[in-house]
């Protein structure tokens, strides 16, 4: 029997991306999000929610633009800690030891040391409540020849992502492959005598 939580924010897993912005000062910034997600994929689109509070938030408003940048396990030390402290006081590239760079298609850095980053040009932008959700189109995909498969996209066992859970606020690695997806569910057609 299920138990009733109520209403709380425990879809699992979540992203631990980190979202790179310039500041007023055109200062780079990076943010740990957990509340992200492909949201479209005609324009190919992501969506990442934030609070007003949050200082990426003005940033991506006044640039309208914003990276997503996707970690993997090597790098979940720098991702928590980008998380925990505000660019407001602190230089996350500076006490992390990643690098910024420049993006030449939108007005925000992007981190050189992970493995996939998203580029992305702020298209929406949706208040929801506490959060605010900045709908980006992704302008580019940028990844490490180490990362790519034989069809030239990422592949998630190389690039090593990592989740968030929310409810036990843990970070976990990407487990092995359990099957190749639009081709596992196949299975049930066949079996149950179903023509394609």
């Amino acid at each position: 029997m299920k138990k009733s939580l109520g209403a709380k924010t425990m879809a699992q897993p979540t992203p631990a991306w980190l979202v790179g912005t310039y500041d007023a000062n055109g200062k780079a910034n990076i943010m740990t999000i957990a509340w992200g997600g492909v949201c479209c994929s005609s324009p190919a689109c992501v969506a990442i929610s934030l609070r007003k509070a949050n200082y990426s938030y003005d940033a991506i408003v006044a640039r309208q633009a914003f990276t997503v940048n996707i970690p993997s396990e090597s790098h979940v030390r720098e991702a928590d800690y980008a998380g925990i402290v505000s660019g407001r006081d602190v230089d996350k590239f500076a006490v992390t030891g990643l690098s910024p760079v420049r993006s030449d298609l939108v007005d925000a850095p992007y981190v050189a040391e992970f493995p996939v980053i998203l580029e992305c040009r702020l298209l929406h932008t949706v208040e929801i409540g506490l959060h605010t959700q900045f709908i980006g189109e992704i302008v580019d995909v940028k990844a490490d020849q180490a990362v790519l498969n034989d069809k030239g996209l990422p592949d998630a066992a190389k690039v090593k992502t990592f989740s968030y859970d929310p409810g036990t606020r843990s970070y976990f690695a990407t487990g092995a492959c359990l099957a190749q997806g639009f081709s596992i569910g196949w299975q049930l057609i066949t079996e149950n005598g179903i023509s394609r």
